[in-house]
């Protein structure tokens, strides 16, 4: 496998300030790795992933009228 390079870093950084948004959250003290196992238990790729999917089914529902419980 190829050492990471400046170069693709430089690259991964760019293409992060184009494509993607970043969002800080601040969470309870031990939560973190919470959810990092249980995206793990659920087979996410990553805590991300994870609260990603979360965030749109959440949504998802919010718009179909459905109740949360």
């Amino acid at each position: 496998m190829a050492a990471y390079t400046e170069k693709k870093r430089i690259s991964n950084q760019k293409w992060d300030a184009e494509n993607l948004d970043r969002m800080s959250i601040a969470l309870p003290k031990g939560m973190k790795e919470q959810i990092r196992g249980h995206a793990a238990a659920m087979g996410d790729k990553s805590a991300n992933a994870f609260i990603n999917r979360a965030i749109n089914e959440t949504m998802e529902r919010d718009n179909t009228g459905e109740e949360s419980q």
